[in-house]
Parts: structure tokens; sequence; C-alpha cells
């Protein structure tokens, strides 16, 4: 089976001006978190949307799936965990209790506050996950990149052609995945930024996946302005 695992656990910290979880602000006609869930409900070969929200959100998302999207069993609202990864690995036990977890079973990774992700990068990830194990969507570094260890002077500027912007789906081979999890050391776990480090870590190979330049990820009040400029161009 192909899972999709919509990360809606934030707060939206960066957002300012407003207590709403930024998933849960208005775009256009509707929240952000309902924009991205469509473009996993459209696609026919997901199997079951596994969204993850603050345990408080909860049921405020299942309302708002059915005035927007209508009764669908194939979505499923649960709650996320304290941690990026620790959501994930809840989506993982969800799946391995309620549907199991076979050697073919993969798991999309998103964020609610990518909107515009496309069909084509969903059906790129399902495929290289399928192939690979894992992949992660990205796109090339456009600025120079500039290291800095102490926060005030350089230590140096990388060749930007080695360099790639990360988005997201991530995706994954679940049951590698959660191999991969379960062998972690706590000082590993204290460092991780997202899943794919995880095999990173590990010296497990992460196939990269082409995104697009409109799969932005809404943090701050000009994200939110830019979605809408978005939307009115017609990207929906």
């Amino acid at each position: 089976m192909i899972f999709a695992a919509i990360l809606a656990g934030g707060i939206g910290s960066r957002m300012g001006g407003t207590d709403t979880p930024k998933q849960f602000l208005p775009l256009g006609d509707k929240p952000v978190i309902i924009h991205t869930i469509e473009k996993f409900v459209i696609n026919s070969k997901i199997d079951k949307i596994i969204v993850l929200t603050p345990e408080n959100y909860i049921n405020h998302t299942n309302h708002l799936i059915s005035e927007f999207i209508g009764k669908n069993d194939d979505v499923i609202v649960i709650e996320g965990g304290e941690t990026r990864n620790d959501t994930i690995l809840n989506s993982i036990n969800f799946i391995d209790e309620n549907f199991g977890i076979d050697e073919e079973s993969i798991i999309v990774t998103h964020d609610s506050v990518r909107p515009f992700v496309t069909h084509r990068i969903i059906e790129d990830n399902i495929e290289a996950a399928r192939k690979y194990g894992a992949c992660d969507t990205v796109v090339p570094a456009t600025d120079t990149i500039v290291e800095s260890i102490n926060g005030r002077t350089i230590e140096s500027i990388p060749v930007r052609d080695y360099f790639y912007q990360g988005q997201t789906p991530q995706s994954f081979n679940i049951k590698k995945l959660f191999n991969l999890i379960n062998s972690l050391t706590e000082p590993e776990i204290n460092i991780l930024t997202d899943a794919c480090k995880i095999f990173t870590l590990k010296d497990e190979d992460v196939y990269l996946v082409e995104g697009e330049v409109t799969n932005i990820k809404i943090t701050y009040p000009y994200d939110l302005k830019l979605a809408n400029t978005i939307l009115e161009d017609g990207h929906d």
C-alpha cells in the first residue's frame, strides 16, 4: 500500500500576529491544509492519507475535511508528535497497527504548508521510493551558500553547483525507514532535522526528485502573501 502522511503538527510560531497554526490559515477560499490534502486525495495511487495535527486540532481538522472535501474514509486525522520525526513515527505506528506493513509499503511524507505540490512531484516520489527506498524533493540552490560556524564570520563558501534546497515530499520504503529509526543512537536522534537525515546518518542513499520553485513552504507572513499570488495566477 501507498500512504501519504501530511505533517501538520506545527504551531506556526514564526507567522506572527495570529494564534492560529499556519496550516489552518485561509489561502484563497479555503485553509492551507485543505489545498494540500486535496493534492493527495485526487491521486489514485495513494491508498490512505494520514493527517497528523496537534491533539487539540484533530476535531477542527476533521470538520474542515468534511466541509471542503466531504466524507472520505481514506483520510484519517491523528495526533502528531513533539518533533517532526516523532510525527512521522506516529504515522508509521498507526499504519502498522491498522493496515500492516510489508516489503512494498511506501510512505510519502509532506508538509501541510506546501499547498502547491504537483501531481508530477508526487508521482516521481512514489516511483523513486519504490525503486530506491528513499528520496527527497529538491531544487538547485540559486543563491550563494555561505558557511559560518560562529554566526559572525565566514568559514567557507561552497561551490553552489553541488547544493540543493530541500522541499517535500520525502518518501520512503516504510519498513526500511522504521528499521533505521529503531537503530538510531541517542546522540543521532538529537541531531536529526528530517527523515532523510536518518538515511544519511546510516550511510544509506537518498535519491533526488526534482521539485518546483512554486512548491513553497508557508512559514512567514510574506509566504502567505506569495501563496495567494500564486493561487490567483491559476496554480492550484
